[in-house]
């Protein structure tokens, strides 16, 4: 809250909110229908799918409607459904939006490029959202994890995050349709059950004997230095297995209390590569706000304010808080030059 007792950032949560949602909604219903032809392969190598396209339009073109004026820096372009070889692709983009009837009310053929390409603005000095449309997209395409990831960052700092979560299931707790998870600065993290629309507070896990707690990591191998985080969790003496999964449904099995750690140690084929920061904006105010810590692998603070990669930063740790020094003196010890 301000000075004044006023909730800040209430109608950017509202909206936001409502984007997300019309995202998952959407987004699960093509991951059941999906098929390999539904997918591109960008110049990176990464995939993208119809869902990416279509959820960027969805959460841009609502964000858009009620604040023109704030900047969207999003993962997708449209510049691939324009060329003539991927014409289906489009029209199955453009199929999906248009038999849904909340979507057909705000999404066509003639606005679609349109609003994808609203989310290709570069990030602002001041106030900017960032969105990752479909996180996870090998997992969606696996029919596995996925998140769509909203963030609004005010002078290079994570104000408010939002994560729809549409196939995370969670321990004593009952949805067929996932959940979503947000937070504001200053306000803690809330859990909101999609299907039954419950809402409680969540945080992180209380656990002090290392042998019960979790260690969470990507489930590709080559994102991070896989068999570093093992060195790791051996010697904080971890006995469970790491549970490995895509998207920044890791930060929300953190902020939930499910896990304990979870960290990207940069590969050490690719040492300078740089976090993006739509794949860490949200997920990271939703820990904190939850009681955890989130920083790089040196212990400093993620910083939003450089571009749209985390140029300040090496690698992610996650954590709850009575892991994070040991943790950080642990990657000390074993890398110790940077």
């Amino acid at each position: 809250m301000d000075s004044k007792g006023v909730n800040m950032f209430e109608k950017e949560l509202d909206v936001g909110q409502q984007a997300v949602l019309e995202a998952v909604r959407l987004s699960r219903t093509i991951q059941k229908e999906l098929t390999r032809e539904d997918c591109l392969i960008k110049k990176d190598k990464s995939p993208v799918t119809i869902a990416d396209f279509a959820a960027q339009a969805i959460v841009c073109r609502i964000l858009s409607e009620h604040f023109p004026a704030l900047p969207i820096v999003g993962e997708e372009r449209a510049d691939a459904l324009k060329k003539p070889e991927h014409r289906e692709i489009l029209e199955k983009v453009l199929y999906y939006l248009e038999k849904d009837e909340k979507t057909r009310k705000i999404l066509n053929r003639e606005n679609l490029f349109r609003c994808i390409d609203m989310g290709s603005a570069e990030p602002s000095n001041q106030v900017f959202w960032t969105l990752d449309p479909v996180d996870g997209t090998k997992g969606f395409l696996r029919g596995e994890q996925f998140a769509v990831a909203l963030a609004l960052v005010v002078e290079g700092k994570v104000r408010l995050g939002i994560l729809g979560c549409p196939n995370l299931t969670l321990p004593h707790r009952q949805s067929d349709q996932g959940y979503l998870l947000w937070a504001v600065k200053g306000q803690g993290t809330r859990l909101m059950n999609i299907e039954s629309s419950e809402i409680e507070h969540t945080g992180v896990s209380k656990l002090t004997d290392s042998a019960e707690m979790r260690f969470v990591e990507s489930y590709e191998s080559g994102h991070s230095d896989q068999d570093m985080q093992l060195r790791i969790a051996r010697e904080l003496n971890m006995e469970r297995d790491p549970v490995r999964l895509d998207s920044q449904v890791k930060y929300a099995i953190v902020a939930t209390g499910n896990a304990e750690i979870y960290l990207r140690i940069p590969n050490p084929h690719t040492p300078d590569y740089r976090e993006k920061i739509w794949d860490h904006a949200a997920g990271s105010l939703i820990v904190e706000e939850a009681g955890g810590v989130v920083t790089d692998i040196y212990g400093k603070k993620l910083d939003f304010g450089k571009g749209r990669t985390l140029d300040n930063n090496s690698g992610i740790l996650v954590s709850i808080p009575s892991l994070h020094d040991r943790v950080l003196e642990i990657i000390k010890d074993l890398a110790p030059t940077r």
